[in-house]
């Protein structure tokens, strides 16, 4: 996705204007525009030249993100000048100079008219010389807020009027019909005529055109200030990137700045110091603070062969690294850029409020209009008809209908960012609230993805430490998973570990080897019972063992045996609360595993799952979430690159931040912590975010149609309800403040808290009939091209999934109505694929 800066856009109809306008343009494939950020996202093959034509065609500005600062050292460091509120300082300068000729507007309009406050004597009786001092400071009211005026009339030239438009249409018609006012008071007192002198002294709107002015940009001030407070997580997350390095060059320590690092360099860090960029410790043990990036307060220990993540922080020892990745390619500016281009994205919620938005300028004008003559055919004068229709236009807001998902979108998206929890879009961020079906891999994800030691058991006539310490010996020079975490556990212990002579690997899962001139044997039941004998209850422990997942190792010593070693990939803390919290909200939890049955079952119930299913290939994931699918919406949560495939074939796939990168690009959300809790939280997040939007949606639909009703005077022959213009543009300027308030309160949701979880509601299954079309496909390689040809197929109407194949070179399509083959070639073509069938 290629992103760009848009500048004029005031309301949602912009946004809407933008995104029509850019989508025509031949190439493009999916545009999204962001009226929060002033960004837009566009995917295809047009060029920038094309993409920024079409949006100055519409009325607009367009840049590409960054390149007018392309020399900034990082990425970021453009991003968060880009996101810094502009907006606000200069509103706030345009409404205290309309403020201070306002208050002397009101005070000769209203307060002298109508409850009689002094004036100079000059102004006493002369009621032209009173009407030409309100027109003199409207009109300088009006000049402080031209932007207005420039921005709705061009809109309106471009035939897509926006907010602006209905802001300058309402106050340059309560000026212009004052000012004809005031010319007629001219002539009536030229005439004598004193009746009419006081008629049109009552026509006089000028204190309404400046407040309209005054008001909307009090609610825009409020609105900028809102705004720039949802993007502070991602602000937060852009001040962490360290601005310098000391690296080693030619033996010296030298201070450079980050945008001069180069991948394998080497840098030191000392205690307090931040990570500059991503690397791999060379030298020193040190205990680092991750929090930045993973949320998890208590630091990890880091030694010789760890990694290192730009932006976090050394604690206590010296480390000399060796940069890995540097710039754009580090840890923080992949989650900068997922967050940033997460709200560049458009949530699928968003589409009814963008379908309203793209006609409800143009339909407010019409009622306005067809309001003022209604009135005038009623018999009403045209000072009253005009108020009317003034009171229509200014009350209209199509900016809280713009602002209702984006707000909560970006908000949801921060606070899941400051937890390790990323959504890369917001459709990911909608729809995995709506999840019914969670299936988990187990190793690395239910489970630590490292064998420990759970049991010893020494034989008849040994003890725990003589079994451990020939048990180690023999292990010592094995390369087997298994013979690790023996291992590891022996050096833990204070057991003497021997140097053993004539190792061999044996057939049939079977070690051998000689110490202190005994024979030592290790491995399976199998391969022990066939050198030495091993008792009955023995083999009923172990089969025990088995039981319980764990794998039961046989050592002998000198022809006897000596004992077993129960080895195992022991479950995560948090898994079974994490399982029953998924549970308590009404998800079918599924564990995969390729495991046997008997151990994949053991793990289930330990973790607590509803259903296992063992057995299953790495190539295998992706067909048991197909048939998942079945049943409801399915989320699959995974970290290995054997996980790929199915994260990339369920609705919303998860990827544990521990995990691969390939596993991390194929998925929708990533975890950055390894901890199975922050499942449920994201659901959790999720389903708040859409309760949130829901709430503002809700009520920029309640305030219109309660305000414009009102506003046209259609309660006046029943209840005598009149609005006056002023007090519209007040509610048009709160109206888009309450919904970016109501947005920020998502900033004190708990996503951990778990007794407010609700269970989702029973949808009925509806039958659907589907087919499926197989197309031939050239130039796939990797993970990376089938999740293209995917993403790119499920976006053509009437296809229900894809699921493409490098190594078959297929994409096998799944249609809920028929779609023609040449539809499929293109869009596939589209993504410089080639089909040949």
């Amino acid at each position: 996705m290629e992103q760009y800066t848009v500048t004029g856009m005031s309301c949602a109809a912009c946004s809407a204007r933008v995104e029509k306008a850019v989508s025509k343009v031949p190439g493009v494939t999916a545009c999204s525009v962001s009226l929060l950020t002033n960004s837009m996202g566009v995917e295809g093959t047009a060029s920038q030249a094309d993409i920024i034509k079409a949006v100055v065609d519409a009325g607009y500005g367009a840049s590409v993100k960054g390149e007018e600062t392309a020399a900034a050292s990082a990425s970021y460091q453009v991003e968060e000048e880009a996101l810094a509120d502009h907006e606000t300082p200069v509103l706030k300068k345009r409404l205290l100079a309309s403020l201070g000729f306002l208050m002397i507007l009101m005070y000769f309009s209203m307060g002298h008219m109508m409850w009689g406050w002094p004036v100079p004597a000059f102004f006493e009786n002369n009621h032209v010389a009173m009407g030409l001092l309100q027109l003199l400071l409207a009109a300088i009211v009006m000049v402080i807020n031209q932007k207005f005026f420039i921005n709705g009339f061009r809109g309106l030239l471009h035939k897509a009027p926006n907010m602006d438009t209905l802001v300058a249409l309402g106050s340059g018609a309560s000026f212009v019909w004052s000012t004809y006012a005031l010319f007629a008071l001219s002539d009536a007192q030229l005439r004598g005529d004193m009746d009419g002198v006081m008629t049109y002294m009552h026509e006089f709107y000028f204190e309404s055109a400046a407040m309209i002015l005054t008001l909307i940009t009090v609610g825009k001030m409020l609105e900028a200030r809102s705004k720039g407070k949802t993007t502070d997580a991602l602000k937060g997350l852009m001040k962490l990137a360290p601005k310098t390095a000391v690296v080693l060059r030619d033996g010296k320590e030298t201070t450079v700045p980050i945008a001069q690092v180069r991948k394998g360099d080497v840098f030191v860090v000392r205690p307090g110091e931040n990570i500059p960029v991503d690397g791999v410790v060379l030298e020193g043990s040190s205990a680092v603070n991750e929090s930045a990036l993973t949320g998890e307060s208590i630091p990890v220990d880091k030694e010789t062969g760890d990694l290192v993540s730009a932006a976090t922080v050394n604690q206590s020892g010296f480390l000399r690294c060796e940069a890995t990745r540097v710039g754009e390619d580090t840890t923080l500016s992949q989650i900068i850029k997922m967050v940033s281009d997460a709200a560049a994205t458009k949530a699928p919620i968003a589409k009814i409020a963008d379908r309203v938005s793209g006609v409800f300028v143009p339909a407010v004008i019409t009622i306005a209009v067809l309001t003022t003559f209604g009135w005038l055919l009623l018999g009403e004068t045209l000072g009253f008809a005009l108020a009317r229709g003034i009171s229509v236009l200014v009350i209209s807001c199509p900016c809280a209908l713009g602002l209702a998902t984006p707000v909560a979108i970006m908000v949801g998206n921060g606070m899941g960012a400051k937890n390790g929890i990323l959504f890369k879009t917001a459709v990911s961020l909608e729809e995995t609230g709506r999840v019914e079906i969670v299936a988990l891999d187990k190793t690395g994800t239910i489970t630590k993805g490292e064998p420990v030691v759970t049991d010893l058991l020494p034989a008849e006539g040994a003890t725990e430490m003589e079994l451990l310490s020939m048990a180690g010996s023999l292990e010592k020079k094995s390369e087997h998973p298994l013979a690790k975490a023996v291992l590891k556990k022996a050096e833990e212990e204070p057991v003497t570990i021997g140097e053993v002579s004539e190792f061999t690997a044996l057939p049939g899962n079977g070690l051998s080897g000689r110490l202190n001139g005994e024979e030592l044997l290790g491995g399976n039941l199998t391969f022990i019972s066939s050198r030495v004998t091993v008792p009955e209850t023995i083999k009923k422990e172990a089969q025990t063992l088995a039981g319980e997942g764990k794998t039961p190792l046989f050592f002998a010593k000198g022809g006897r045996l000596a004992g077993i070693i129960a080895v195992a990939d022991t479950i995560k803390e948090d898994s079974p609360k994490a399982v029953k919290e998924l549970q308590n909200m009404g998800i079918h939890v599924v564990m995969l595993t390729g495991d046997n049955e008997r151990t994949a079952k053991a793990v289930g119930a330990q973790a607590g799952v509803d259903e296992v299913i063992a057995g299953v290939l790495p190539d295998g994931k992706e067909s048991v979430i197909r048939s998942l699918k079945s049943k409801g919406k399915v989320a699959m949560v995974g970290d290995g690159i054997n996980d790929a495939p199915a994260l990339t074939r369920a609705d919303i796939g998860i990827a544990i931040g521990a995990g691969t990168d390939v596993a991390i690009d194929a998925a929708d959300v990533v975890l950055m912590k390894s901890r199975l809790s922050d499942v449920p939280a994201a659901i959790r997040l999720s389903r708040a975010t859409l309760r949130n939007i829901h709430e503002n949606l809700f009520w920029a639909f309640f305030y219109n149609i309660i305000g414009i009703p009102l506003a046209m005077g259609v309660w006046i022959p029943l209840f005598g309800w009149q609005l006056n213009p002023m007090f519209g543009a007040a509610a048009m300027s709160l109206s888009s403040f309450c919904v970016v308030s109501n947005a920020l309160r998502l900033n004190f949701f708990d996503m951990y808290r778990s007794d407010r979880d609700k269970k989702i509601k029973e949808k009925k299954k509806k039958e659907t009939k589907t087919m499926e079309k197989t197309l031939k496909v050239e130039g796939m390689m990797c993970e990376h091209c089938e999740a293209r040809v995917k993403k790119a197929l499920e976006a053509v109407p009437g296809v229900e999934s894809a699921v493409a194949s490098h190594k078959d070179g297929t994409a096998v399509v799944t249609l809920s109505q028929d779609v023609p083959y040449e539809t499929l070639k293109k869009a596939v073509e589209d993504q410089d694929y080639k089909v040949i069938g």
